[in-house]
């Protein structure tokens, strides 16, 4: 009887049997049960359930492949979590595991081709999914303790990373201006909003240089809910601000903008240094405020200003301005309102975090598209990292913010080689993540109030001339210094 009949289509394997299958897709077959050849799986693997990774039945990731979704999602968070980790260094691990399985099998084409691909086809909503899982946990594990005088504070802050000089990512993300074409690299201004509790990142927006932060944090302000506290410094610090997040049931607490002069001899007098002050609505419609906003604007608002005295060893002392829409005095006094405001430097912390500890300072992707990509997956390992940190403070009983980030990440790199070697032996892998949450909780900074470090590098750059010039026009001398001699 032969196979191929026109009838009964649908009933084909039924009477018919199955065809049988090649070695390659019962070697698929076997990455697939697998799930991932990523040695952050058995660290990471009970944070994202499987759902959020599983194949699809039609689509882009229908097809079984060699670069399943399971192993391109952890292949590529395993970059971002060893930014030296190259699209080669992910290949060459999947050839070895591929012949530790079958011998006798070929080990694939050493091309990084179908690797980028496979990241092409990793959807940002996949990601996005695994990013509000991961938040949502993070939230829910947070200790009311933790909360500030009860209450939820987000913290916002922006910075900027840099990406491969394409023609495309030039395209979308341009250089800054003061560099010469050629000599520069694409730069993307980020804006981040993080919780003061938890530290986890919540949500960030992201466009070009060109665009201010405040315009950003517009688009942030849908994440905060009704009873949140925003922190922030003064390049947030807006009438139109204040005006929108008050409209929402969010309070504010920013420094005063250095543009806006405020006399505390007017207003009505709340204590020392403290005193309720009206704000006019500005003459001239702001940027990233729709005329539809602008006209709904009152006339004045009444925000709250406290002046505080800051005095560091070795510095003038230092008056600073705060406004915030917290106008009860006696449920939020001025020493608080200060030490709060003086906790937003954690969001510089978080940043230094993701940008040095993690490698985002420079991305490595040659699209926008990928790009994006890539700091969302930042984002993810980030959170990721996050999660362990709490999970060990609250086994623990230690204090979150006091636990080590460089610490946890240099931590689960190791074990996670040593737990992908306990594979199917759940018992000896517990009692590692054991060990493990307890070396994390022991990994403590010591609290350093009012430390102060300058941003300077003590060890020289090498004596390298800069481009002024596109690389294919720069012509540089025989030596660095002076013309070589006909002598020498």
């Amino acid at each position: 009887m032969h196979r191929s009949t026109p009838f009964f289509q649908g009933f084909s394997s039924i009477l018919f049997g199955r065809p049988a299958l090649s070695g390659l897709q019962e070697k698929l077959r076997e990455v697939a049960a697998l799930n991932t050849l990523s040695d952050f799986f058995e660290t990471f693997g009970f944070l994202i359930p499987d759902a959020l990774l599983r194949r699809s039945s039609a689509g882009a990731n229908s097809r079984q492949r060699r670069f399943t979704l399971h192993v391109t999602f952890w292949a590529f968070l395993a970059q971002t979590l060893a930014p030296e980790t190259s699209c080669r260094d992910i290949v060459r691990k999947v050839q070895a595991w591929w012949l530790l399985r079958a011998p006798k099998s070929s080990a694939g084409s050493s091309s990084t081709a179908a690797y980028t691909k496979a990241r092409q086809r990793l959807e940002p909503e996949t990601i996005r999914g695994i990013g509000e899982h991961l938040i949502d946990r993070l939230e829910r594990h947070t200790p009311l303790s933790q909360l500030w005088l009860g209450r939820r504070v987000r913290v916002v802050d922006g910075t900027t990373v840099a990406m491969p000089d394409t023609a495309e990512n030039q395209e979308k993300y341009p250089q800054p201006s003061s560099q010469k074409t050629g000599c520069g690299f694409p730069q993307m201004r980020v804006v981040g909003l993080f919780s003061l509790a938890s530290g986890v990142l919540l949500d960030f927006a992201k466009s070009s240089i060109h665009v201010h932060e405040s315009i950003l944090f517009g688009q942030l302000m849908a994440t905060l809910k009704k009873g949140d506290i925003a922190l922030a410094d003064r390049g947030f610090c807006s009438f139109h601000a204040f005006w929108k997040l008050s409209q929402a049931g969010i309070d504010a607490l920013m420094r005063l903008n250095g543009v806006r002069k405020v006399d505390f001899r007017k207003g009505k007098k709340l204590g020392t240094n403290d005193r309720l002050i009206a704000w006019k609505k500005p003459a001239q419609r702001p940027k990233g405020c729709t005329q539809e906003e602008y006209d709904a604007l009152p006339a004045s608002m009444t925000l709250r200003h406290v002046r505080l005295t800051v005095s560091a060893r070795g510095h003038r002392t230092q008056t600073i301005t705060l406004v915030t829409t917290l106008l009860d005095p006696a449920a939020y006094p001025l020493q608080q309102l200060g030490e709060l405001y003086f906790q937003r430097w954690s969001v510089e912390l978080h940043f230094r975090e993701i940008k040095i500890t993690l490698g985002m300072d420079v991305l490595r992707c040659q699209t926008p598209a990928m790009v994006e990509k890539e700091v969302m997956m930042h984002a993810v390992s980030y959170n990721l990292v996050r999660s362990l940190m709490q999970e060990a403070a609250i086994r623990h009983q230690v204090d979150l913010s006091r636990i080590s980030f460089k610490g946890t990440v240099d931590t689960l790199r190791h074990w996670s080689a040593s737990l992908e070697a306990l594979r199917g032996m759940p018992r000896k892998q517990q009692v590692l993540l054991e060990a493990m949450f307890a070396l994390i909780a022991k990994d403590l900074v010591p609290l350093r109030p009012g430390r102060e470090e300058p941003r300077a590098k003590k060890r020289r750059p090498k004596n390298y001339h800069l481009l002024t010039k596109p690389r294919h026009e720069m012509k540089i001398p025989g030596h660095r210094n002076r013309p070589k001699s006909p002598l020498s």
